[in-house]
């Protein structure tokens, strides 16, 4: 698949900039591969449309944005390795030293790309860490957590979880897996070709009970495209913790997962390629454009759509 295939053209003043007033009033694009159909909801009505086993990532952001002044710029923690040992994101990075200190920041060795490896001192005490597309503060933190956030360890939020509010919650029948969020969110392909794109791994964890019941169960809906990235490689007889490096594009097989609750996301982005690969590519490029036509709020803070 080309890259460019994942292209589309957004509006700016589309790009959600603040989440709705409460969670479960963000709007719902349904759409029914079954028979080709679209319906336009409200979150709060999800519970009335699916009939299947709901399962959420229930990582939690840590505080990981950093600032350092001299060179001004900044350190986003991605992942603890070991003990104080992180791999990070830091900018300027022509301008920045291994050895040198930054705060409660060392920085260990250049990875490339703008990857570090550090040292923190003691645990992250930063700001929280939005994507760069939202370029205005945020009044309250928490609402880049999940209301089931639980495990820290990401450094973005599952942002389809962002739509659900408790009441919500108690009217399906739900269970949570682990992914800590890393580097592939925030890189876009840079290839020519999608599977050309190498993907970083990133932790999981699934108790297991959890998972034979979402083995068993006779339909199950995947929350986010990292809950999906679990449940594929559970299901390819993976163990139920470690790394998943599993990357989702046009043409894979799902085994497990049977509806996707997700957000609208950037262009040229490995989490549109699962979409795609989840419901087609010509059909995704035209929801996508109907979602604009329709005046959808795209990106973390945006609506969300329901492929059945």
């Amino acid at each position: 698949m080309e890259a460019r295939e994942l292209d589309y053209d957004l509006p700016t003043e589309l790009i959600a900039q603040h989440p709705a007033e409460r969670r479960d009033e963000s709007r719902l694009l349904v759409y029914s591969r079954a028979t080709r159909t679209v319906e336009h909801r409200v979150f709060r009505e999800l519970p009335a449309l699916v009939d299947a086993l709901t399962v959420v990532n229930d990582t939690r952001v840590v505080p990981a944005r950093i600032a350092i002044e001299k060179p001004r710029g900044e350190v986003l923690l991605l992942e603890r390795l070991e003990g104080d040992v992180w791999e990070a994101l830091a900018r300027p990075t022509r301008r920045l030293r291994a050895g040198s200190r930054y705060g409660e920041v060392e920085l260990l060795e250049h990875l490339g790309e703008g990857r570090w490896r550090v040292r923190l001192a003691g645990e992250p005490h930063g700001s929280t860490p939005l994507p760069p597309y939202i370029t205005e503060p945020l009044a309250d933190a928490g609402r880049y957590q999940t209301v089931y956030a639980r495990e820290r360890g990401s450094a973005a939020a599952p942002t389809a979880g962002l739509h659900f509010t408790q009441d919500v919650l108690d009217r399906l029948d739900v269970e949570r897996v682990t992914l800590h969020v890393g580097l592939d969110t925030f890189r876009p392909l840079q290839t020519e070709t999608v599977e050309a794109h190498h993907i970083h791994g990133e932790r999981y964890e699934v108790a297991p009970a959890t998972w034979e019941r979402i083995r068993a169960a006779e339909r199950v809906l995947a929350v986010g495209t990292t809950t999906v990235r679990v449940l594929e490689t559970l299901a390819r007889a993976a163990p139920l913790a470690g790394r998943t490096e599993l990357f989702v594009t046009p043409g894979f097989e799902f085994r497990r997962v049977d509806h996707l609750l997700t957000n609208f996301h950037l262009p040229r982005s490995t989490l549109l390629a699962l979409v795609m690969a989840f419901a087609g590519v010509d059909e995704i490029r035209g929801l996508y454009a109907l979602a604009i036509a329709e005046r959808y709020r795209f990106y973390s803070f945006g609506d969300a759509m329901l492929i059945l």
